[in-house]
């Protein structure tokens, strides 16, 4: 039991703008991708559209605006953030200290595949705070902002959905742990907050508390 968290069995963290400071970068090695398949798209557009949901919803809304995507576009568009995370990816600063301070259960939850999901952590030094309690989009049926992934990975570390903590930021993650019956705090300090105001998209989603650094963690307010 940590006293700090009240009434709270599981920490589940999002892992792209949560754990690592990865979501402008993806997005924008997404809307490159996009373009070269002849589909109009920037950073910013990628960033609405696409932040915190699966591969899934991109081919969804590919297909529904006529432009279906090629067999080769996923595994290239892996193969680019790989390298592009491999030289520019940096964890968020402070959560080291939280996971090492954190004295309950705690997870990953994350609409990327496992192996981004690994290849980040591993890179940022943060696999061995987490091992093996990884959870991904491919291990439900529907992504977020569906409950299904927040609530897979509450059963799998046995905590019930109103005793957990969801730490995420993205609108549809927001909506995904508030639909599961979590209580959320939403985080808006990755460098895809810098020329958006994230903390009125992520509290009118349904976040029970916003921050901005890590460093604020255990203050609540």
């Amino acid at each position: 039991m940590d006293q700090r968290l009240p009434e709270t069995d599981l920490v589940i963290f999002d892992c792209d703008g949560v754990l690592v400071d990865s979501e402008e970068l993806s997005c924008r090695c997404l809307a490159e991708a996009m373009v070269r398949a002849g589909i109009g798209m920037s950073t910013e557009r990628a960033l609405e559209l696409f932040l915190g949901r699966s591969t899934a919803a991109l081919v969804d809304y590919c297909r529904g605006v006529g432009k279906p995507l090629p067999e080769t576009f996923l595994p290239d568009l892996a193969l680019q953030v790989r390298e592009t995370f491999r030289s520019r990816l940096k964890p968020i600063a402070g959560i080291a200290a939280v996971l090492e301070e954190l004295r309950l259960p705690y997870c990953v939850a994350s609409s990327s595949d496992l192996e981004r999901v690994k290849f980040s952590l591993e890179l940022t030094g943060l696999a061995a705070s987490f091992g093996p309690r990884l959870y991904t989009a491919q291990m439900v049926k529907r992504g977020k902002p569906a409950p299904d992934l927040f609530l897979h990975a509450a059963s799998a570390m046995s905590a019930a959905p109103r005793r957990t903590l969801v730490i995420e930021d993205s609108v549809s993650g927001v909506m995904a742990a508030k639909a599961a019956g979590m209580k959320v705090w939403g985080f808006v300090g990755g460098a895809h907050y810098r020329l958006a105001d994230g903390s009125a998209l992520l509290r009118q989603a349904g976040a029970d508390r916003i921050f901005a650094a890590m460093t604020d963690f255990w203050m609540e307010g």
